[in-house]
């Protein structure tokens, strides 16, 4: 695990960037503590920030030459698989002079051309120059666990695993209105797009071929391909094959030369992870975050039991409000991009607090979108399967938009979610799944924009990356909702927020149920399997039933929420009125005032707001402070 950055010049002007090089690599040295190098040749050049995971000798640190000198290497990730494929390169004549997988990677694509990417079982993104060809290939993982993001203009092609490392290189900092439309709609920027208009983000399961001046970017993998044809299993058949996909995703995950642990929250699916990881090691070290003061939030219970049945090391961490409010701010200055997902707060210090004691964590993310674990999943299957209380919540709408909405209440939350399912009845499958991704619908979010910020805001690039995101909702079933999640929610949201707070405090995540051949197994199960009436996540709940505590079955569900409506009174209060003061809204020209004002009043005076839809804004407004771009003015 590692952060890597690069310069592919193709003339003499874009090569004077190369005098950025070390600067772009050291500002992701976070991402890598261990080692530091930068690679350089007339035109290329590559930087490397190493973590070590798996071999911890210096001949393993990158960039990494082969025998020859043609080709270097840099590689941000695992492959789990790579004493399988040294031992094929083995019988090709390859001699290895490391342990490592870095080495493995880099003959593979010596030897197998394009086609390695096939070859890996794990994550990464990778850049490999060939410098007699003088040709540049780059790769993201299948699932898009890793981060890779590029710029190209006509004089170069920088990358790297985190946007600071190409703004480091002049890249120009041209905002672009559409994304940053999106953000206060979903509180992230979908791939491809980013909040600049000329920084892409490399797709998952795509590669990028650079020779002479030519750019190509392509799939090499398409997880709705390789799952058009269903499984003939029955249900309890397709119990046991889950237990033994995830088993061998976990063992191989389970490799590492340094520390390994797990974050345990008490949910399914991460006690689902411990529960087979145990298995493999003699004494696992899990984690877990809780809430002193609230405990609506508070699940650290659940994950001792889950620790107590498997004997695991186990660590809680109990924070207070003053906990979120120290490591804010940090957390946002890290941000080259705004990114609106307040759990990253949890996430950062669960991750920071785990790394003192390992250095690698397995994690339960990805079993939601799979199994349809979220709330909106089981009122999308209402919604398609309409019964009397949907219709009773449909006409009772009027009458619910009256009562407190809040997710800070067990009350407040059910009412929003009624809500949020009554007004999603009136659409069509495609909208609906919109309207439930969003935490503010399109029309409200024009609502407190300025005029100038709205006429700035290109309604056919929103029109398309909507219509993209939604592409596969056809209206049967559920699974069509969940591809969507897998390549939208989860890698712009989830995968993006675990990698950013763990890298951000040195710590590897690995994720079993990610495992590309655990995906597509679960892809090609029946919708019914996974959710059906009040059930979500059916077959998961029933596979692992017999190796979980029963309490966990009776637990509600949570989102890894985090309180912040108190701070924003108190110890946050005077950040607040900075992020949304008049003159400097004004002179931003994004929100209307009136909005921000009304606003401010609100979060002072009131607790019936959502404060996800606050973060939102204060985020982008820390980040426009910190960052001082400037619109192109229409």
């Amino acid at each position: 695990m590692c952060g890597i950055t690069g310069l592919f010049a193709f003339n003499e002007i874009g090569r004077m960037q190369a005098i950025h090089m070390h600067k772009a690599t050291e500002v992701i040295a976070h991402r890598g503590p261990n080692a530091s190098d930068v690679y350089s040749s007339h035109f290329v050049h590559l930087g490397h920030r190493r973590l070590s995971i798996i071999d911890l000798s210096e001949g393993a640190n990158q960039p990494m030459h082969d025998i020859s000198g043609r080709y270097t290497i840099v590689f941000n990730g695992e492959i789990y698989n790579y004493q399988e494929i040294k031992e094929q390169l083995k019988n090709k004549g390859v001699e290895f002079k490391t342990s490592s997988d870095t080495e493995v990677l880099l003959y593979a694509y010596i030897h197998y051309g394009k086609d390695c990417v096939n070859l890996f079982h794990g994550f990464f993104g990778f850049a490999i120059y060939d410098n007699v060809e003088n040709s540049l290939f780059i790769a993201r993982d299948r699932m898009g666990i890793k981060p890779l993001l590029y710029a190209v203009d006509e004089d170069k092609v920088v990358f790297g695993s985190e946007m600071v490392s190409l703004l480091q290189f002049g890249i120009e900092k041209d905002v672009d209105p559409t994304s940053i439309f999106q953000l206060l709609q979903l509180t992230y920027i979908p791939t491809p797009d980013s909040v600049f208009k000329n920084i892409k983000k490399l797709p998952q399961g795509h590669y990028m071929f650079i020779k002479g001046k030519e750019v190509i970017v392509e799939p090499y993998y398409q997880l709705q391909k390789q799952c058009s044809t269903p499984l003939d299993l029955s249900y309890e058949e397709a119990q046991q094959e889950l237990l033994k996909v995830m088993d061998a995703s976990i063992k191989e995950r389970m490799i590492s030369d340094v520390p390994l642990g797990a974050f345990l929250s008490g949910g399914i699916d991460s006690s689902a992870v411990v529960a087979m990881a145990s298995k493999h090691t003699e004494q696992l070290q899990t984690f877990s975050i809780g809430y002193k003061d609230e405990p609506l939030f508070d699940e650290t219970h659940y994950a001792e039991l889950v620790a107590k049945k498997y004997n695991t090391d186990h660590t809680a961490f109990k924070l207070t409000p003053d906990d979120f409010y120290n490591h804010l701010f940090g957390m946002l200055d890290s941000y080259a991009e705004p990114f609106a997902d307040a759990s990253a707060l949890a996430v950062n210090i669960l991750c920071r607090e785990t790394k003192k004691k390992v250095t690698v964590a397995l994690s339960g993310d990805g079993a939601d979108e799979m199994f349809a674990g979220y709330n909106k999943h089981l009122g999308e299957w209402k919604s398609r399967n309409q019964g009397t209380l949907a219709k009773a919540i449909k006409a009772g709408l009027p009458i619910l938009k009256q009562l407190p909405q809040s997710r800070n209440s067990a009350l407040g939350n059910k009412v929003r979610q009624a809500i949020k399912f009554g007004e999603g009845l009136k659409l069509s499958p495609q909208e609906r799944y919109w309207f439930q991704c969003c935490w503010r619908d399109t029309d409200t979010t024009r609502s407190i924009l300025s005029q100038d910020f709205k006429d700035q805001i290109d309604e056919n690039a929103f029109s398309q990356r909507k219509a993209h995101l939604t592409q596969s909702i056809n209206g049967t079933g559920i699974n069509d909702v969940l591809f969507s999640d897998l390549n939208g929610l989860l890698v712009n949201d989830m995968l993006h927020k675990v990698d950013s707070m763990s890298m951000l405090n040195s710590l590897e995540v690995r994720v079993p149920f990610l495992d590309h051949r655990v995906v597509e197994f679960a892809m090609r199960l029946p919708s019914e399997y996974k959710i059906h009436g009040n059930m979500k996540k059916r077959i998961l709940q029933d596979a692992f039933r017999n190796l979980l505590p029963e309490e966990l079955y009776k637990r509600p569900k949570h989102g890894f929420e985090v309180p912040l409506m108190n701070g924003y009174k108190t110890a946050l209060r005077s950040w607040v009125n900075e992020m949304l003061d008049k003159d400097f809204v004004a002179n931003q020209g994004i929100f209307d005032v009136n909005y921000t004002e009304s606003l401010k009043n609100t979060i002072f005076n009131s607790s019936n707001y959502d404060q996800n839809q606050v973060w939102s804004i204060l985020v982008l407004q820390n980040w426009w402070k910190k960052y001082n771009p400037s619109l192109n003015k229409a």
